[in-house]
């Protein structure tokens, strides 16, 4: 049986494996820079320009097949590592705008909006990453929007930067390094406070979270329900999980997939719950891990 391991799926927004091996090259060389805080940093191609804030610039990883230590076929979709990957052409934003009812043709947006203030100093400690608003008869209506990436254990990326660096074959090296997506730290650690102290109070406003997040993620936490709910009065949580699709020429593009509302207790109940590793599992990832004593 092929081995399968976790690699760079978009690096600066490109496809790893439509890149031609000095393409490659170049990025590596720009990656290792921009990890080391050497010259400018690169542009996002998803934030019209301004500056890449991701070390190395890797947007998403995707778990591969090997074929003689080459990569072979994505076995998986993209686990979207930057939340600024969601950004592009404001799909999610207007995707919500439209759920919720407002006119995208007049919708308006705001980013990092404070939310809380620390109780001792009185100084900002948390903000909601997106406000959609519209004004209807002079009052203003509002809905939030918290994007999720997912963190990564195991191996940084440097090695495969390295690797890259010096291969000029067609196809990229299989991955060295073992890494995976850390669903339940992203979710459980990262986005289930935040949901616990801003849903209440919206919900309080009569206003709704959303939460955006890669279909990896949100199959993590128990994937699409039997008979998803599209009732905005059903619920408090707004899930968004997009798509995205690649073009002829392998570009990938961001597209509306599969939303539903849950309440908050049960938007909670499926970041706190997880599943054992099969033995099979836990021990090869042990063997992986174990070093001599002396």
């Amino acid at each position: 049986m092929a081995r399968e391991r976790y690699g760079i799926a978009e690096w600066y927004g490109a496809n790893l494996l439509t890149l031609e091996p000095s393409e490659r090259m170049n990025l590596a060389r720009q990656a290792l820079d921009h990890r080391g805080k050497k010259g400018p940093e690169p542009p996002c191609p998803f934030q019209d320009g301004y500056p890449c804030k991701k070390p190395g610039g890797v947007c998403g990883i995707k778990l591969y097949a090997e074929d003689h230590g080459r990569i072979d076929a994505p076995v998986e979709g993209t686990a979207v590592l930057c939340p600024k990957r969601f950004e592009q052409d404001k799909v999610v934003l207007r995707w919500l705008a439209e759920i919720v009812g407002f006119d995208p043709q007049k919708a308006q947006v705001a980013q990092e909006v404070p939310f809380m203030t620390n109780t001792r100093t009185g100084k900002l400690a948390g903000k909601i990453d997106y406000v959609i608003a519209e004004y209807r008869h002079g009052r203003m209506q509002w809905h939030g929007l918290e994007i999720q990436a997912v963190y990564f254990s195991g191996e940084n990326m440097e090695h495969d930067f390295l690797c890259l660096n010096n291969d000029d074959r067609r196809r990229p090296p299989f991955p060295e390094k073992v890494r995976r997506p850390d669903w339940r730290s992203s979710g459980a650690k990262r986005l289930m406070p935040q949901l616990e102290i801003k849903g209440p109070t919206l919900r309080r406003w009569q206003a709704k979270l959303a939460v955006c997040v890669d279909s990896g993620f949100f199959r993590s936490i128990g994937g699409p329900s039997p008979d998803p709910s599209h009732d905005l009065d059903s619920g408090d949580i707004i899930w968004l999980t997009p798509d995205f699709v690649e073009d002829a020429d392998g570009t990938c593009h961001i597209r509306r997939g599969h939303w539903e509302v849950l309440t908050l207790r049960e938007s909670l109940r499926r970041l706190r719950s997880s599943d054992t590793l099969s033995r099979a599992e836990f021990e090869t990832s042990l063997g992986e891990k174990l070093q001599s004593l002396s």
